[in-house]
């Protein structure tokens, strides 16, 4: 096994931006009452790289007992990105990842396969100068593991020699779900049968010793 591809989700593993969303939905729901927010906030944490869309499905379906309508969904996105966006252009890089990202682009193919809408994504990492750092670039619809197993198409490589770096569940999942090796980022999950870091500042490392 030599590691041949390099693939990152974007919230929380390249930009400290998950407060920022957390925020957005709790703002989202906080019309509907303290309840419908905690719980709304509880399904999101626990739901970390899931399309925000099907998060507002939950949220209408669970806690408003309706389902979202076409119409409500697209406001409830356009108001999320209202109120995230500008941060987002502006939160902190997580530490480690400039440093992972100049040390292999050129060398390493490098993807982003995040949750977040793709158009979003691609403007977001262009306004933050790291669009230039990445071969492909790709968001959601559709899942997180389908985009993964699309990424490791497009790079020509077997998915047990590529690298996904994720901060939460779906992320280990999808990378279980395409034989891909994972790296851990973040408290959620400290303590799994993987790589971890609190951040990426030990990636560099940690792939030197398998390339």
């Amino acid at each position: 096994m030599s590691l041949q591809c390099l693939v990152f989700d974007c919230d929380g593993v390249i930009l400290d931006s998950v407060p920022v969303k957390t925020r957005a939905f709790a703002r989202l729901a906080e019309p509907f009452g303290p309840e419908a927010r905690d719980r709304f906030v509880m399904y999101h944490t626990a739901h970390g790289g899931v399309s925000r869309y099907k998060k507002f499905e939950w949220f209408f379906r669970e806690v408003l007992n309706r389902e979202i309508s076409e119409e409500e969904s697209a406001r409830w996105g356009r108001l999320f990105a209202q109120y995230a966006l500008d941060e987002v252009r502006r939160c902190p890089l997580i530490p480690g990842v400039s440093e992972v990202l100049k040390t292999w682009s050129g060398r390493l193919p490098l993807y982003v396969c995040s949750g977040a809408p793709e158009e979003e994504l691609r403007l977001v990492l262009r306004e933050r100068r790291l669009e230039a750092y990445f071969t492909g670039i790709h968001g959601s619809p559709p899942a997180k593991a389908q985009v993964l197993e699309r990424i490791m198409r497009d790079a020509g490589v077997e998915a047990e020699n590529a690298l996904m770096v994720g901060d939460a569940v779906t992320d280990r999942d999808a990378a279980e779900h395409v034989g891909a090796l994972f790296y851990g980022v973040g408290q959620e999950l400290k303590g799994g049968p993987f790589p971890w870091g609190a951040d990426l500042t030990g990636l560099n490392d940690w792939i030197r010793a398998r390339v």
